[in-house]
């Protein structure tokens, strides 16, 4: 199969783990018979400094026209001033793209165990899996905004519609895993986490065999600290999950480690790692490739339907890991310590 996908280097790092990525990509289409075209378009504070605005349109029209997009990083302190920063290319994206639910698993791999902050009597056996289900188009990133004289507000809001499709997503996910979804809200002071709350009551009526829970977000985020192996699929608003989401990822040993999807209605999806464009490290081969290999790993799944190639990678980098390779995030002592392209070379390798 042949498949175009628009990629999206961006800032800081974000070149240099994108091409460990494609490296991955291209040894999966060798092995497995595909093909991937990529065309690199700009976005974040290298389209600024390029062109003069965070999100070209052609940026927006090449992404439209391809299978998927693997993006990189954006932003860093070079462009904090400006007042469209890098970050509002992330959020054009996702609403050009009608992008409107972000999946970002959070799984400890057991090679990373002592990386993992929490006791070993919280983790137990087993290690940590869990996956955050966040909304990505409404809230209060999408809200009114303004300032009128020395106030400022952000209006969060969503209508029943948007709440019924991020669910939907939620519940579906959740059967393929442990039927089990946590939404998180803040009912007990938003009306619009109320309204969250029953439409999510409602839509549980058609899936009668996931066990739903709910918790406010305040005791949720503790709840992920003190007891995260309650957790199955976590099902959430924009803001609270863009929040909840880090602290997942945190409490599995490294930011570094974990991917996301960014997923709409139909095939199209943008993949990326959480952690930021960390600009310090840029085009030192010093940073960790694993959250965008996995991220690929992930394309592989939701946009082209070829779990194989997915398990492959996953897998790929467990064994890698296994043998003791490590970048400088995830270093402890006895490890080898290797850098950026020596890990895409390895993992793709073991493919």
């Amino acid at each position: 199969m042949n498949y175009n996908i628009a990629v999206i280097p961006g800032d800081g790092i974000g070149p240099d783990i994108v091409e460990q990525g494609k490296l991955v990509l291209d040894k999966v289409g060798e092995k497995f018979g595909h093909s991937f075209l990529y065309t690199e378009v700009l976005a974040g504070g290298i389209a600024i400094d390029k062109v003069g605005e965070p999100l070209p349109q052609e940026t927006i029209d090449v992404c439209k026209k391809s299978d998927s997009v693997l993006l990189g990083a954006v932003g860093g302190p070079k462009w904090d001033n400006l007042a469209d920063r890098p970050e509002k290319a992330l959020l054009g994206l996702r609403s050009e793209l009608e992008l409107f639910a972000n999946i970002r698993p959070a799984t400890m791999f057991d090679q990373l165990r002592d990386a993992c902050p929490l006791k070993d009597e919280i983790i137990g056996d087993g290690g940590l899996d869990l996956v955050v289900v966040r909304e990505l188009t409404g809230g209060i990133y999408f809200g009114e905004r303004g300032r009128q004289g020395e106030k400022a507000f952000d209006t969060m809001e969503y209508s029943v519609d948007e709440i019924k499709r991020i669910a939907k997503v939620g519940f579906d996910i959740a059967m393929k895993r442990n039927k089990k979804v946590t939404s998180i809200d803040k009912a007990n002071i938003l009306e619009n986490s109320r309204l969250w709350r029953s439409v999510v009551e409602e839509m549980a009526k058609d899936y009668k065999e996931v066990e739903v829970n709910h918790l406010y977000v305040d005791n949720g985020a503790m709840q992920l600290v003190i007891n995260p192996k309650q957790f199955d699929v976590i099902l959430t608003g924009n803001m609270f999950g863009d929040i909840l989401s880090d602290e997942a990822s945190m409490i599995t040993g490294s930011i570094g480690m974990l991917p996301s999807a960014s997923l709409g209605s139909s095939k199209l999806g943008m993949y990326e790692p959480i952690h930021g464009s960390a600009p310090d490290i840029a085009g030192m081969d010093k940073a960790n490739p694993i959250a965008t290999i996995l991220s690929v790993a992930m394309m592989l799944r939701y946009s082209f339907d070829l779990e194989d190639e997915a398990k492959a990678i996953e897998k790929a980098v467990e064994e890698v890991l296994e043998d003791g390779y490590r970048t400088g995030d995830i270093m402890s002592k006895g490890m080898k310590s290797i850098g950026t392209k020596e890990m895409g070379s390895l993992i793709a390798s073991k493919l």
